[in-house]
This record gives C-alpha cells, structure tokens and sequence, in this order.
C-alpha cells in the first residue's frame, strides 16, 4: 500500500458540495492499494501511521503522533498514486489493485486507525471529490508498506 499523509491544521472531503468527511489537527491521508496488497499490509501501515512521530511536543521538535497529540484523520482513496509516470507522457495505472480489493484494503487501513486510537473520518471510494486542507508545517510524507 501507498500512502501520503499531510499534517494538517484541518481537512475536509466533499461529494456533489457535501461535507463527508473532516478532521481538525492532525492527518490527511490518501492511500492507495497495490497489486498483490494484503490486509496485514493495511495492518502495518495503519499501526506505524498511528505511531509516527511527526507532530511538535512541548520542545517544538517533531517527537509525537497523532494518538500522542489527541489528533484525528481523514482517510481518502487515491488510485493515482499507483501512477506509473516512467514512459510517454500519460500516467498508467495497472499497478492499483482492481477496485473491489482496493475499496476493501481502503476500508480496513481505516478501521485499523480507528482501532489504534485515532478517530478516523473518509472520503468515498471511486467517487470525484473535492478535498481542502490547511498543511501544518507544511509536513507531508510519502510511505509505502
């Protein structure tokens, strides 16, 4: 699985200008399932996304995570980041999982979340959505499992 998660002062996703899913401080996460992902793999992703230590302590040094900092998460699916961009000019993307193993492992990365103490909103699988956030810091960071 591929994830890009963006410290966020806040974020929020829309479908057809309705407000579905919202975090104050902490993460907005895209994520996106791989040929061959399995659920252990949104296990993994989820467990050192809930533990990663990216938001400031008293210091002002990057040293605690999200469960850390009472923060919160929204999850969005975002096939484009299987995006294969090494020939021609137009990106392919035979390297997502088919959408019914990518909704599935989407749904579990969340609920993993959710499991690990991190209250956890989402976008809509498959569905054109406007999202808005605020990048706190800006920090964003790049995972893959």
């Amino acid at each position: 699985m591929r994830a890009v998660l963006q410290r966020v002062s806040h974020a929020k996703v829309s479908v057809e200008g309705q407000v579905i899913g919202q975090t104050g401080p902490g993460l907005m996460i895209l994520v996106c399932a791989m040929q061959g992902d399995e659920e252990h793999m949104a296990d993994q992703l989820a467990a050192k996304v809930s533990k990663l230590r990216i938001f400031k302590d008293e210091a002002g040094k990057m040293n605690r995570s999200v469960v850390d900092t009472q923060g919160s998460a929204l999850v969005i699916s975002q096939f484009t980041l299987a995006a294969d961009t090494t020939r021609g000019n137009r990106p392919g993307f035979s390297e997502a999982a088919p959408p019914e193993v990518g909704k599935h492992l989407y749904e579990v990365f969340a609920q993993r979340l959710r499991d690990h103490g991190v209250p956890t909103e989402t976008g809509q699988f498959g569905t054109d959505m406007a999202v808005e956030l605020v990048n706190d810091g800006p920090v964003t960071i790049w995972m893959e499992s």
